[in-house]
């Protein structure tokens, strides 16, 4: 958007910069989000943690979109994740036995997120890893990261994109194993423990 200043007609003059949203808050989250794993599933994990700004406060308004292959490595070819209701238009949530792969959270007003998915299989000569899509207050382009999981640490140590990564920040991409089948893994947008965000081009 550009103003026109009408007192000199051939003048137009660019719009002040303005910090975009978090309007995502009200139109994506839906129903069951972060419920990626059917009901019962005996691969299900949970994933949980924080997504942090540059002074380490937690954020309440962040949104992450989460992708992962099933439990062999393939990725899901079926929909599912978004039903609605044909009469209403509403959400409908999953149907609780197709698995999509892929879930949207938002963090609670303490900055913390998550979601049940299936532990991934490894493609090619990757570590078995989910793909994470991150929105926040203050991004103007949303960031891309990984979360490798812990416990093959050959795998780990053979994957392409962690072996690109400085051995220093390389944590950053990898959830810390908790009990019960969950994993942790907290988002630092700046500053010490910066999380390691990736380009695609």
């Amino acid at each position: 958007m550009t103003k026109i200043d009408t007192s000199r007609p051939e003048t137009v003059l660019p719009t002040p910069s303005h910090t975009v949203g978090p309007f995502y808050g009200h139109a994506l989250p839906f129903p069951g989000g972060g419920d990626i794993a059917p009901v019962g599933h005996p691969d299900t994990i949970a994933l949980q943690g924080y997504v942090y700004d540059g002074e380490g406060n937690p954020l309440p308004d962040a949104f992450l979109e989460l992708w992962g292959p099933d439990p062999d490595g393939s990725v899901p070819q079926v929909d599912g994740s978004m039903r609605r209701d044909p009469a209403s238009g509403g959400f409908l949530g999953r149907n609780g036995v197709e698995f999509t792969g892929w879930g949207r959270v938002q963090t609670d007003a303490g900055g913390h997120w998550s979601a049940r998915t299936l532990r991934p299989g490894a493609r090619g000569r990757s570590a078995p890893y989910l793909s994470v899509c991150l929105f926040a207050r203050g991004l103007l382009v949303h960031l891309y990261t990984r979360i490798y999981l812990p416990g093959d640490e050959a795998a780990l140590a053979a994957d392409p994109l962690l072996a690109r990564v400085d051995p220093e920040r390389r944590a950053t991409l990898i959830a810390a194993e908790e009990p019960h089948g969950t994993y942790r893994f907290d988002i630092r947008l700046q500053g010490e423990g910066e999380t390691v965000f990736l380009e695609f081009q």
